[in-house]
């Protein structure tokens, strides 16, 4: 796979095909525009190319409102793409000057003077420049000045998929990680370094795994217990997870303590990546530590039969 991030210095590629978007957790409706941007490459031997944006654009210009969490960090986005058959990503650094350009000057002066493209795929409702004032309209009245082709993914065959980052987003900040894995196509996954925690689970038989993400904009599931996946050094593991705050403690900050199943081993400093598989239950305050384990043990055994 090709990451390109510097735009002012881009290969000549032959006859691009070109789709641009965040394209935040390469949902179902993502893979559709990403087919058919493949299929367009096909028709004219050319080279499909997605044009993405980092940081995330309302990390930059939607700094009035609250913080948003990506689905994925940039390295899953690509590892993604790739898995749907794509070789060659953009990534444009956005900035509050890239966000000021007009849409005329947008297709003008970047797509255009930077891409070089052939053809250009967008869905019905794309929106681009600035005040989102771009749309398909213009695209097609500047395609036979500027020497593109523009392609448009029409509503009735996006309409039946009417996902977005948001929605999945939302689902798995309430717990309903089945219907997030439905929009995204696969069980959401995050990853973590494996740090020292105050070893609690340990004095009640069930050691855990305290994890710390390294990407602060990684979106984080809702608080619970989770059934999940394990990969840790591409050995696959099966677990449960806690994400909370420990309220039978006192606990006071959100922690993620993975508890890997038949498996004892010094881990710290290591990666390890979680994929969720079903949300078990809500946290709660118990009466005290015997009250927990009884409670761990009955998570665990949901967990396995799931498994």
């Amino acid at each position: 796979m090709n990451v390109y991030t510097d735009i002012d210095n881009l290969p000549n590629f032959t006859n691009a095909v070109i789709t641009t978007g965040s394209f935040d957790g390469v949902h179902v409706g993502h893979v559709l525009i990403i087919e058919q941007l493949i299929a367009e490459a096909r028709k004219i031997g050319g080279i499909p190319i997605i044009i993405s944006f980092y940081p995330h654009p309302k990390h930059v210009v939607g700094l009035e409102q609250k913080p948003i969490f990506t689905l994925n960090t940039p390295a899953e986005k690509y590892r993604l793409l790739q898995q749907k058959g794509i070789e060659h990503i953009i990534v444009v650094p956005f900035s509050q000057q890239f966000s000021e350009q007009t849409a005329t000057e947008y297709i003008t002066e970047f797509l255009v003077a930077k891409c070089k493209p052939a053809v250009i795929v967008v869905g019905y409702d794309h929106k681009f420049g600035k005040n989102r004032a771009g749309n398909f309209e213009l695209l097609e009245q500047l395609s036979a000045q500027l020497n593109y082709s523009v392609k448009e993914i029409p509503e009735h065959i996006l309409k039946n998929v009417t996902i977005s980052s948001t929605k999945i987003r939302a689902a798995l900040q309430q717990g309903d990680i089945d219907t997030a894995a439905s929009f995204l196509g696969y069980n959401y996954f995050f990853s973590g370094l494996v740090v020292l925690g105050n070893q609690l689970g340990r004095t009640i038989g069930y050691p855990t795994a305290n994890l710390q993400i390294q990407d602060e904009h990684k979106l984080i599931p809702a608080v619970g217990v989770y059934a999940v996946d394990i990969v840790l050094e591409k050995r696959p593991l099966k677990g449960m997870m806690n994400i909370g705050y420990r309220p039978t403690v006192n606990g006071k900050t959100l922690t993620i303590e993975v508890n890997i199943f038949n498996f004892d081993e010094d881990i710290y400093g290591q990666t390890l990546q979680v994929t969720l598989k079903k949300y078990l239950r809500s946290e709660v305050k118990f009466t005290g530590l015997d009250a927990l384990k009884n409670q761990l043990a009955n998570d665990k055994k949901l967990a396995v039969e799931l498994n």
